[in-house]
């Protein structure tokens, strides 16, 4: 990494550029985002804006997350495992265990705080959800202000209202919602405005857009949930098979992968006539937060090409985890009630199975579903010609930040205001969206004990129990010729799965993941059922 950064600035230095010549950054992330929801990667739901960057940019169609917000949203900011930053949970719930701590800790630097000394302006907007305190009073290190960024507009916690959010905040302040407030809006308009500020200061910027949509309360304008109503009376189980359809053709999945069972989906043929309309509704409600996300989008990428910024703007927009199978209601939501600020609900299991086509399981999960994300590129003459899908080694949500630092110039210090400061644990892999190889290396997972190693092709997967150690049998499957996780080989390969659990445990014992955090898993199961 610091090679490259040397490299990046005699590159520089030569061709007699200075600072201001270095690629503005936009990094975008949506919430609780099925892998198929967005329309180049074969979703029904309008999202021409998203689908433009794909069309000017690539597609990568095997990169990861980490499986649930917090986690991604540490190893994203840091390239770093979750566990090495604390984040190994949730915000929140101190385990008092080094990767359990739920607050973003001192031994780990933030992509703000590295890109800073390398001569870049840093704005974040939208869902913070790092720090431990979302309260005015109390300790703001982890704030975004105190952790490198110039100006920050979102909100601090992990989910809220759209109409009337807690924990609003600009700057360090908290503020109210005014009347007429919609919070995807309010998170597009704030990077546009910060977009529109750093225009004339001719000098790079960092831009961080984290929407919490579509992330349940299920909240819309009904303008846009209007566009979807007659849509979703079709069903979860043709839209599946068309998305399906549309994924092969697209060339997002290869003709061997097989559409993954339904799990305990019923058959929509089988659901009450008036069941259905709730339902329908539910998922009308879901796109139009993804369609009103993509409204954003444009809005944000008109604002570079406003401001002649495009072509030196490298856009990345990505997901920090699969579908939401969730099971939330905090209301008793009618027909004309849900989708307003008097429901508090969430799509559920069988929706959320349609998102995540064609893979298996859900949030928190980390089979395929659950971390499996889209991943495009939009970066005028630095990537493979426009439109095309790559399929190189698989990548992982750890590689944004050596990346964006490669990319910036930017160095990695070995200390930070007295703190010693983790190695880094991903790699710059700016070379794979021109469609290069990168070295093979080993990438790993584990959330509240679900684990997971990906090997060259062959994937050791387990789900937890709520029992102590939280352990489930371990899956093996071939990834090259099941994707979607269908045929299990662990009873065919025993040696394998002994040689890739021995692999975990050693990452697990290096990497602050042991002992496996699932103090609260119980009683978290009951507030929010995982599957259906």
């Amino acid at each position: 990494m610091k090679n490259a950064a040397i490299i990046l600035a005699l590159i520089f230095a030569c061709l007699g550029l200075n600072a201001q010549t270095k690629p503005n950054i936009v990094l975008i992330l949506a919430d609780d985002m099925g892998f198929s929801d967005i329309g180049c990667y074969g979703g029904e739901i309008h999202t021409p804006n998203i689908d433009k960057l794909a069309e000017n940019g690539v597609r990568l169609k095997q990169f990861y997350n980490t499986g649930r917000c917090c986690p991604t949203r540490a190893s994203l900011l840091t390239g770093q495992y979750p566990h090495n930053t604390g984040m190994g949970y949730m915000t929140g719930y101190d385990q008092h265990e080094y990767g359990y701590r739920g607050d973003l800790n001192k031994n780990c630097l933030t992509i703000a705080e590295v890109l800073k000394p390398a001569g870049y302006t840093t704005y974040a907007s939208g869902k913070w959800h790092v720090c431990a305190n979302i309260r005015p009073k109390g300790d703001k290190s982890n704030w975004p202000l105190q952790r490198g960024f110039d100006g920050y507009f979102g909100i601090l916690q992990g989910s809220a209202s759209y109409f009337t959010p807690k924990t609003l905040t600009t700057g360090n302040k908290l503020i109210t919602a005014k009347p007429g407030f919609y919070l995807t809006d309010a998170i597009a308009d704030s990077a546009a405005a910060f977009i529109n500020k750093q225009a004339s200061a001719k000098k790079p910027f960092f831009l961080y857009v984290a929407y919490t949509a579509p992330h349940w309360p299920l909240h819309a304008k009904e303008k846009d949930i209007q566009k979807y109503m007659k849509l979703y009376e079709q069903g979860w189980d043709k839209l599946r098979e068309e998305r399906y359809k549309r994924q092969l053709q697209l060339g997002i999945i290869d003709k061997n992968v097989l559409l993954s069972p339904k799990d305990t989906v019923p058959a929509w043929k089988d659901i009450p006539q008036q069941e259905k309309k709730m339902w329908v509704k539910r998922m009308a409600i879901y796109a139009a937060q993804v369609d009103c996300m993509d409204q954003g989008v444009g809005r944000i990428t008109e604002a570079l090409r406003k401001n002649g910024l495009s072509e030196n703007t490298i856009v990345v927009f990505m997901a920090d985890n699969g579908a939401c199978a969730e099971y939330l209601s905090r209301s008793k939501p009618t027909l004309e009630t849900i989708g307003t600020d008097e429901s508090y609900e969430s799509y559920r299991g069988y929706w959320a199975n349609l998102s995540n086509t064609p893979f298996r399981l859900y949030k928190t999960r980390v089979h395929e579903g659950g971390i499996h994300t889209p991943f495009i590129v939009s970066w005028p003459g630095h990537t493979a010609p426009k439109g095309t899908l790559l399929n190189n080694q698989p990548a992982h949500v750890i590689d944004i930040m050596p990346t964006f630092m490669a990319i910036a110039g930017a160095s990695y210090p070995k200390t930070y205001q007295d703190n010693d400061i983790n190695p880094l644990n991903g790699e710059n892999i700016a070379p794979v969206f021109l469609g290069k190889a990168l070295p093979d290396r080993t990438l790993y997972w584990e959330h509240e004990g679900n684990k997971a190693i990906r090997d060259g092709s062959w994937k050791l997967v387990s789900k937890s129990s709520d029992k102590i150690p939280y352990a489930g049998a371990w899956e093996l499957y071939n990834l090259n010729t099941d994707k979607t996780e269908v045929q299990n080989l662990a009873s065919k390969y025993p040696q394998k799965v002994k040689e890739l659990e021995d692999k975990w445990n050693k990452w697990a014992e290096a990497n602050h993941v042991l002992p496996i955090n699932g103090t609260d898993m119980k009683q978290r199961g009951k507030m929010f059922p995982r599957e259906h």
